[in-house]
C-alpha cells in the first residue's frame, strides 16, 4: 500500500493543534492512517508551510442561487433583500446551470468537502452527482398558511423525490446525498405545514433559518412589524401565523419532537432566552441542535454579526456557513474564518477550526468519515497559510 506523509508547521487534527513534530499519514485515496511522532514516520515526507486541516464543512448555502451574484447590492436590511431574492429569479436556465457549475467548483478549490445545500428546485442535481462533495439536499418547504399545506407538501415532496431517485439508481456513493424536507423559516411556515414536516423528518438532519431580524419575534408576538411588507407579496394582509405572545422560535420549535438533528441558521438576533429554551428543547426532543454562523451574509444584509460571545457561553455547538451569492461575496469557509478573526480576534483559531471542520460534520451526521484526522477516516486536507487563506491538497 502506498502511504502519502504529510507536515507542516502545524497540524488541525479537527481538535487541537499539534506542533511540526507530528506527521499525518494517509493511503493514497487520503484515508486517515495515523498521526505519528516525526521521528518515527521515515521517509519521503511532504512538507507544508503553514497549517494542515482537514476538509471544510459549509453547513449552509443555497447553491440555485449562485446566479444572484452581484445582482443584489448589500446592507439594505432582511426585508428588501428577501423582496429582490423572490423578484430577482427569473434568468434563463442555461445561466442558471453554468453559475450553479461555477460556484461548486469554487467551494471545492477552497477545500470545502460537504454542504448543507438549501434548495426550492433540483436545479442543482445534476452539478451534484458529478460532484466530489458531499451534499445534505435540504429541500426548502415555504406554505404560508394551512389550506395549502397538503399541495404545497406535495409540490417539494417531488422535488424531494428527484434527489432521492439520485442515490438508489447505484451511480452514486454511499452517503454522497442525504435528502430532506426542512422549513424556510417561522416567517414562511404554517402550522399544519409545520406538524407534516415534523412527521416526515423523524431521526433526520434538518435546518431553518432563525431570528434574522427583530421583525421576526414581532411578527409573532404581536402579528405586526416589518415582515409584513414581505407577506403581502405572497397576498397576505395580514400575519397568517398565529399570534402567541412569544419569540418566534419558542412559538416554532415545539413542532420538532422526532429526534431530528436541527440545523439554526443565523440567529443574528436570538435573545440569551432563546438559547436557553432550544438546548432544553433538545435535550428532551432532538438527537442534537446546531447553531450555524453566517458572519460574511449577516454583514451583507444586515452589517450586524451574530452574538457569537453569548452563543459560546451557553456552550452550544457551532458551525459555518456561507450562505448564497445572492448575499455573500464568495462562497469561502477559509473567508468566514477570515472574518470571525477580524470581527472578534479573541475568538482562538482552534475554536474555529473545530467549527469548520468536527462541528459541521456532526452537524450534518457526516462525522463518520468527515470532520478530523482520526484513523479510516477520508476527510480532504486543506492547507491554511498565514494570512487564513486556503487551498485543498487532496
Amino acid at each position: 500500500m502506498n502511504h502519502l506523509k504529510f507536515q507542516a508547521d502545524k497540524i488541525f487534527n479537527g481538535y487541537e493543534f499539534l506542533d511540526a513534530k507530528h506527521v499525518l499519514i494517509t493511503d493514497a485515496e487520503g484515508s486517515v492512517i495515523d498521526i505519528l511522532p516525526a521521528l518515527d514516520a521515515g521517509e519521503d515526507i511532504q512538507y507544508f508551510k503553514g497549517i494542515l486541516s482537514p476538509g471544510f464543512i459549509n453547513a449552509h448555502c443555497h447553491l440555485e442561487l449562485s446566479h444572484l451574484k452581484d445582482v443584489i447590492p448589500p446592507h439594505t436590511g432582511l426585508i428588501p433583500f428577501l423582496l429582490d431574492v423572490v423578484g430577482k429569479r427569473d434568468f434563463p436556465m442555461d445561466v442558471i446551470l453554468d453559475r450553479i457549475e461555477k460556484a461548486e467548483q469554487e467551494m471545492y478549490d477552497d477545500g470545502i468537502v460537504a454542504v448543507g445545500d438549501i434548495g426550492n428546485t433540483a436545479n442543482t442535481l445534476a452539478t451534484k452527482i458529478k460532484s466530489k462533495i458531499k451534499w445534505n439536499n435540504f429541500v426548502e418547504v415555504l406554505s404560508f398558511s394551512d389550506e395549502n399545506a397538503d399541495l404545497r407538501m406535495q409540490e417539494y415532496g417531488e422535488v424531494h423525490n428527484e434527489f432521492s431517485a439520485a442515490t438508489t439508481d447505484g451511480s452514486l456513493g454511499k452517503n454522497h446525498f442525504m435528502t430532506a424536507l426542512v422549513p424556510h423559516a417561522p416567517y414562511t411556515i404554517s402550522s399544519k405545514t409545520f406538524q407534516r414536516i415534523n412527521e416526515l423528518t423523524k431521526g433526520k438532519v434538518i435546518s431553518m433559518h432563525n431570528q434574522e431580524n427583530p421583525a421576526e419575534d414581532e411578527l409573532y408576538k404581536t402579528g405586526g412589524g416589518d415582515y409584513l411588507h414581505f407577506l403581502k407579496k405572497f397576498g397576505f394582509e395580514k400575519s397568517p401565523f398565529p399570534i402567541t405572545g412569544k419569540s418566534a422560535l419558542q412559538s416554532c420549535l415545539p413542532h420538532f419532537n422526532q429526534d431530528q438533528r436541527l440545523l439554526l441558521v443565523h440567529n443574528t438576533f436570538i435573545p440569551e432566552e432563546d438559547i436557553s429554551f432550544a438546548l432544553a428543547h433538545a435535550k428532551k426532543y432532538l438527537s442534537g441542535i446546531h447553531f450555524c454562523i453566517c458572519a460574511n451574509a449577516n454583514l451583507y444584509i444586515e452589517k450586524t454579526m451574530p452574538p457569537m460571545e453569548m452563543l459560546m457561553k451557553h456552550g452550544v455547538d457551532i458551525v459555518l456557513g456561507t450562505d448564497s451569492y445572492s448575499s455573500n461575496w464568495q462562497l469561502s469557509i477559509a473567508s468566514e474564518i477570515r472574518t470571525i478573526r477580524e470581527k472578534i480576534p479573541t475568538i482562538p483559531l482552534q475554536t474555529i477550526l473545530q467549527w469548520a471542520t468536527i462541528n459541521g460534520a456532526k452537524a450534518l451526521g457526516r462525522e463518520d468519515l468527515l470532520g478530523s484526522f482520526e484513523k479510516g477516516k477520508r476527510p480532504g486536507i486543506v492547507l491554511i497559510d498565514s494570512a487564513l487563506q486556503s487551498t485543498r491538497i487532496m
